[in-house]
């Protein structure tokens, strides 16, 4: 798409949205950047900074949207009614995007299975560059991609919503369960937000479903594009599972899944959604066996951190939401020190109690939501207010006895006290390792 001379507002001064600026100033387009905060970065010559609001929108043609920015804000509303174009930051990228797209998307498992991807393309020796809702922003892969090469992406709710044009070629939708009900009003819209990634396929293209998830099995009505499977619940017609201790692919064992180092059920679910997407990428199983085996996981994900006098220590911040912190919790036997909480996003904490009851020896409480978490989980054994992380690793050390394992996954967002998942996932390593010192 010519964009020279367009006159652009990109709104959201985060990471992606200064990767997109560079890359439209790069096009040729007149531009222009607005956050509702004060700007802290350096902007490229001849950008200017309006805050957000109507004037941001004055003589613009495009609003670029960077994915923390909501797009029924009612700046945005008043946008349309001007006949200003809104799309993403990923949709803006995409257009001077080279190669296909390997496109990952789900409520939980997107980081995890995208890293994976990209790392069995690697062992099969296929050129890849792996980013958009993890690592560099897609504005930031354009200069590198190459019409030989695939693109692995990362891509969230919040991307794929203003996302119009993108055509990915491997679609993976790993589950959908609620999560940023906050952000999207309900699970339906939150659903559609997902549904996207196949918006633009062909049947020349790929749709890799998990046929154990209702939500994301349910798309297979709308795929356009040729419909594969993964299950790790037993055989499916056409795809990758696993049966008796033993992965498949179409028809074909090829592993076994003590091979897998990853922790629980659901990384079986993630290494099988992998393993499709870059089988139909043309990867071969023996190189798809070898990279598994050479995978040890991502940060923040059931991260193993250290054992400290017998107690073990694992970081699962990317945890955000009360599904994912069920995996977690289902991934260990028991002897839990479970620690929740942060930003609420409309989450129902009601479905963890089963499991803390059966695993649990405490749950700490942090943050923000620690007294919603409360209420929705009355009379449970071992709740304890902590306030903050430090203090909830310091009730930790002093009552916890060698053999337990204390286990963050916290269910929530990160931004009441934290500027994201990855730096409460880095304090709570920075607080583990201090206590061996």
């Amino acid at each position: 798409m010519d964009v020279c001379g367009a006159r652009i507002t990109v709104f959201g001064m985060a990471r992606s949205g200064l990767a997109v600026i560079h890359l439209l100033k790069r096009q040729g387009a007149v531009l222009r950047a607005s956050d509702c905060r004060a700007l802290d970065q350096n902007l490229p010559p001849g950008v200017d900074f309006v805050p957000q609001s109507p004037e941001a929108l004055d003589d613009c043609d495009i609003a670029v949207l960077s994915p923390g920015v909501p797009p029924g804000l009612p700046i945005f509303q008043e946008a349309a009614s001007r006949g200003v174009r809104i799309v993403g930051d990923v949709e803006a990228a995409s257009w001077f995007l080279q190669g296909p797209i390997l496109g990952i998307t789900g409520s939980n498992g997107k980081t995890t299975t995208t890293a994976l991807a990209g790392h069995l393309l690697n062992a099969a020796g296929i050129p890849c560059q792996v980013g958009g809702n993890i690592g560099l922003p897609l504005a930031a892969m354009v200069d590198a991609s190459r019409p030989d090469q695939w693109n692995v992406l990362e891509l969230s709710s919040f991307q794929l919503e203003t996302s119009h044009t993108l055509r990915v070629r491997i679609a993976a939708v790993l589950n959908i369960t609620p999560d940023h009900l906050d952000r999207h009003g309900d699970f339906a819209n939150y659903a559609a937000a997902k549904a996207r990634i196949l918006l633009n396929q062909t049947p020349d293209d790929s749709a890799v479903l998990n046929a154990g998830n209702p939500a994301a099995a349910a798309l297979a009505g709308h795929a356009a594009g040729r419909v594969h499977w993964f299950d790790a619940g037993g055989p499916v017609q056409s795809g990758f599972w696993l049966e008796s201790d033993q992965l498949f692919a179409n028809g074909q064992a090829f592993m076994p899944a003590s091979e897998v180092r990853l922790r629980g059920r659901h990384n079986i679910e993630n290494v099988l959604a992998a393993a499709c997407c870059a089988h139909l990428a043309g990867a071969p199983l023996e190189a798809i066996r070898s990279g598994v085996v050479s995978f040890g996981g991502v940060q923040h994900r059931i991260e193993f951190v250290r054992t400290v006098r017998g107690v073990d220590y694992y970081n699962d911040s990317k945890a955000t939401n009360v599904d994912a912190t069920m995996k977690a919790i289902e991934s260990f036997d028991g002897g839990l020190w479970v620690i929740l909480g942060g930003k609420d996003k409309d989450s129902d904490y009601t479905v963890l109690r089963p499991l803390l009851e059966a695993r649990a020896r405490a749950v700490l409480l942090i943050g923000a939501a620690a007294s919603k978490i409360e209420s929705r989980l009355p009379g449970l054994a071992g709740l304890h207010h902590c306030g903050d992380l430090a203090n909830a690793v310091g009730f930790a050390v002093a009552h916890a006895r060698a053999g337990e394992t204390v286990l963050l996954a916290p269910a929530c967002a990160s931004l009441d006290q934290f500027t994201s998942y990855e730096h409460r996932g880095s304090t709570f390593k920075e607080l583990v390792r201090a206590l061996e010192e």
